[in-house]
């Protein structure tokens, strides 16, 4: 299973425009399967009061070893992205789905707020997407009550107060428009976030990383979980036009809410050829300021 194609720009806002209208003037206008379910979450939650999220699940495809030059370094990453987690004000759970039981640290081991899904599937090939679905497969067994989900990748971290401003606030979904990237092998760190008069090449975060939306899920929706799944087969470029679709207006993060970390040497996208461009948006926009640096380690503490 291949990472699904993005629909063109004009489809897209053909599309939009005719869901405001009618969910069922948009199916014929020959939607992909992602556009088809967000249709249907739309259509089944019109009118419909959304639930209180109790929790946030962060779901973690993992790349598996065999795919890997370091695999010790790649578990060292996991485990400061899900103690970025245990660092979190609410309730949360992280479920990690890889081919091998990540050899976690004891404390984190022990945690039972956080879970292996096994993955088994052979197929040759990048494999992050069928994680993804399978991930998406897996909420009917672990979510009971409605959530907050977002797809979080093993090298990312989450700022502190992140999972309690989503329990506190109840939104449809969040967009991060505005969070850190750093380039590992330099040091250097850029904020990322949308355009202005003085930065208008700027990009906003989402643009660059797929730690990106948390969407709220309700259980007793099987259309939920359906739109989740499709969803995550595209780039996070198509998540915020898709969730639009679907109906649910997303609002930013108070504070950059994640920390992207370039050139570790694992990094997904080093593996498909497409850190340079990233590279480049670091040095453009990096952060000069020594005292505003010295705060982003702060709010993203290495453990």
């Amino acid at each position: 299973m291949a990472q699904v194609p993005a629909t063109k720009k004009m489809k897209r806002r053909a599309l939009r425009l005719a869901a405001a209208v009618s969910p069922t003037l948009a199916g014929k206008l020959s939607p992909v399967a992602s556009e088809r379910a967000a249709l249907a979450l739309r259509v089944a939650t019109t009118g419909r009061q959304r639930p209180r999220a109790e929790q946030v699940v962060f779901l973690i495809p993992l790349v598996g070893p065999h795919h890997v030059g370091d695999w010790e370094a790649v578990i060292a990453r996991l485990a400061q992205t899900l103690e970025s987690f245990r660092r979190q004000q609410g309730a949360w759970k992280a479920v990690i789905c890889c081919q091998e039981r990540p050899p976690l640290p004891a404390a984190l081991a022990a945690d039972a707020r956080i879970s292996w899904l096994p993955f088994d599937d052979p197929t040759p090939g990048n494999d992050k997407w069928r994680k993804l679905a399978a991930l998406c497969d897996h909420l009917g067994k672990i979510v009971t009550t409605p959530s907050y989900v977002m797809s979080f990748d093993a090298d990312d971290l989450l700022r502190d107060g992140t999972v309690a401003e989503m329990l506190e606030r109840q939104e449809a979904g969040y967009l991060v428009e505005e969070g850190y990237v750093m380039d590992h092998a330099t040091g250097d760190v850029a904020l990322a976030g949308p355009p202005t008069a003085a930065l208008p090449l700027r990009k906003p975060f989402w643009k660059l990383c797929g730690s990106c939306l948390a969407l709220h899920h309700d259980p007793a929706l099987p259309q939920s979980a359906d739109f989740l799944r499709e969803m995550t087969q595209h780039e996070h470029r198509m998540f915020p036009y898709l969730a639009a679709l679907a109906g649910r207006t997303l609002v930013p993060f108070r504070t950059p809410a994640v920390l992207y970390v370039l050139n570790h040497g694992e990094n997904f996208g080093a593996r498909r050829g497409r850190v340079g461009f990233k590279t480049r948006f670091v040095q453009r926009f990096r952060i000069a300021d020594a005292t505003e640096v010295s705060q982003v380690a702060e709010a993203f503490p290495a453990p």
